[in-house]
């Protein structure tokens, strides 16, 4: 009767354990709705930590394709800090691919799905709300991508059950032994158990590293089940094709908490957590369900690819829905059209805070002027990061945009390379020529920028260098936006350039900037002005200032 009130009382515990779980996990989401709710409309607000986001170029490594946006073009226009800035993702998988959208342009108008399903969530916050607490049991807190670790367990070898189901068939033989002659048949099984717990802590050992992968498996698997219930009519082609797939893992998910439980060897003193360790131990129930497991993931990886393809695909669009609803004054649809030129009004940037307006009207190239500080360099990657925008998450920080499909690249904020053993200017010349090796293949027309050309070498040589590499993208059909401060190529390129310049004012003790872009060649220089205003002597300002007035008049340096 004592050992029926004992067993109760430990059931009654295990109950309301499990009843206040529940109850935990349902204030837990009861919190982040409201969060979500509170938040929508509103910039992110994550702090990244270091290597935080080391997984991020995971799922863009195992997809590449022609014309994906490359290194340099990326870091010139810190598009890390513009996936930052619409980054509202609460899983890995979603944050992956929305890194994997943004270096992946389209080349064809083909938005129609895309956009009916961004704008649903958008306008639906219940549901949104519903599918974003799921992505948040997938969750982020995983060190590299699910793709490394899938590479990690490709390269694995000898995950067989042959030895385990050996050594318990051993076992079971030295049982019947016991039979026969017990002291020996005993023996033997001590001796059995001895080795095979051996055995266990060894292989134990090797399977730890490959747990992550098959925890993060199973959350993925298990959250289509929980799509399932969260009606929305624009998904359900994706959502039909994440269940057939998931089928493919029903083995996968049969019997995984023997291996997956978290009093897996750390029982706490529990009786039932202790006879399992004790069981697990002496038959290597986790290992052989772990080897099981492996061959499942191996022989349906395209599956998976598919399911976690679905997954961050829609969480991406959830993001973009909420980047766009925290711009929805600042923001377009572009248009795509091959016959025009760039067409944007009210372009700004995306991480400039009150950035000034500035349009765009070009069916050829633009040169720009202007002084240090004016606003060139953020004008070019304004126009620059717009235009990926348009072909990625189909949103422009515009009133209105139309231009053609571009592969998009940028010569813009290069570096020595120290590890090559390259110069400035040789890097420099090598990142031009990949953009005339682009133009000259087949594809979309190539859309370049290019900010203060060749400035790693001296003026008489930049200047006839830099106006035969302009006229040659004007003649290869790239349209290039370049800022330079060398007025000269104003000239000697009229014919072949749009003009345009950036301007400030030196009154008094200050300088102004209007940021506004301006036709023709810029009329004003300031850089010796600026000189003073930061207080430099003043016959040095002077005699700057009456030297470059000389060379102006005369054409000579004295």
């Amino acid at each position: 009767m004592e050992a029926i009130i004992l067993l109760g009382f430990l059931l009654g515990i295990c109950v309301l354990a499990y009843i206040l779980g529940l109850r935990d996990q349902a204030v837990i989401q009861k919190a982040l709705d409201g969060k979500l709710k509170k938040d929508f409309g509103q910039a992110p607000n994550r702090v990244y930590k270091e290597d935080e986001l080391d997984h991020l170029n995971g799922y863009y490594r195992s997809h590449q394709k022609e014309n994906q946006i490359d290194d340099i073009t990326w870091n010139d226009l810190n598009m890390d800090g513009v996936f930052a800035r619409m980054n509202y993702c609460l899983s890995a998988s979603g944050e992956e691919y929305l890194y994997y959208l943004l270096r992946t342009p389209e080349f064809k108008d083909e938005f129609d799905s895309y956009e009916e399903q961004v704008e649903y969530f958008r306008t639906h916050g219940e549901e949104r709300r519903k599918y974003q607490i799921i992505f948040a049991k997938i969750g982020r807190r995983i060190r590299y991508s699910i793709y490394d670790y899938l590479d990690y367990l490709n390269k694995a070898e000898g995950f067989s059950n042959k030895m385990h189901f050996f050594m318990i068939g051993l076992m079971i033989v030295s049982l019947l032994l016991c039979f026969i002659n017990f002291t020996f048949g005993f023996l033997t099984f001590i001796a059995v158990m001895l080795i095979n717990m051996a055995l266990y802590f060894r292989t134990k050992n090797d399977i730890e590293p490959y747990l992550v992968t098959y925890s993060y498996i199973l959350k993925v698997i298990y959250s289509v089940r929980m799509f399932e219930k969260v009606k929305v009519p624009v998904l359900e082609k994706e959502l039909n094709s994440m269940q057939e797939a998931a089928k493919k893992f029903n083995s996968f998910l049969r019997g995984s908490s023997i291996l997956m439980s978290p009093t897996r060897g750390n029982s706490g003193g529990n009786p039932a957590d202790l006879l399992m360790d004790y069981l697990r131990m002496a038959l290597h129930l986790d290992i052989i369900k772990f080897n099981q497991m492996y061959k499942e993931v191996m022989a349906n990886k395209p599956y998976l690819d598919e399911i976690i393809t679905a997954i961050g695909r829609i969480e991406a669009e959830i993001s973009v829905a909420c980047y766009r609803e925290s711009v929805k004054d600042s923001f377009c649809i572009p248009q795509f059209d091959n016959k025009a030129g760039y067409e944007a009004k009210a372009l700004i940037h995306p991480l400039v805070v009150n950035c000034v307006e500035n349009d765009v009207n070009t069916k050829r190239g633009v040169l720009i002027t202007g002084s240090n500080a004016s606003g060139k360099s953020t004008y070019l990657k304004s126009c620059a990061i717009n235009a990926i925008l348009a072909q990625t998450i189909h949103t422009v920080l515009a009133s209105s945009y139309k231009a053609p499909f571009f592969r998009t690249f940028s010569s813009m904020a290069l570096k020595d390379d120290i590890f090559e053993g390259d110069s400035y200017y040789i890097v420099e010349i090598k990142s031009i020529k990949r953009i005339l090796d682009a133009a000259g293949n087949e594809g979309a027309k190539v859309l370049c920028f290019v900010d203060e050309v060749l400035r790693g070498t001296n003026t008489v040589e930049r200047i006839a260098a830099s106006t035969e590499i302009l006229k040659s993208f004007a003649g290869s059909d790239v349209l290039c936006f370049a800022a330079t401060h060398d007025i000269e190529l104003t000239a000697l390129l009229a014919d072949k350039f749009d003009l345009a310049h950036f301007e400030g004012h030196v009154t008094g003790n200050d300088v102004h900037f209007d940021y506004l872009i301006k036709e023709g060649p810029a009329t004003n220089r300031n850089a010796i002005s600026l000189l003073g205003l930061l207080g430099y002597d003043e016959n040095i300002v002077d005699n700057a200032q009456a030297l470059a007035d000389k060379f102006l008049t005369t054409g000579h340096w004295e």
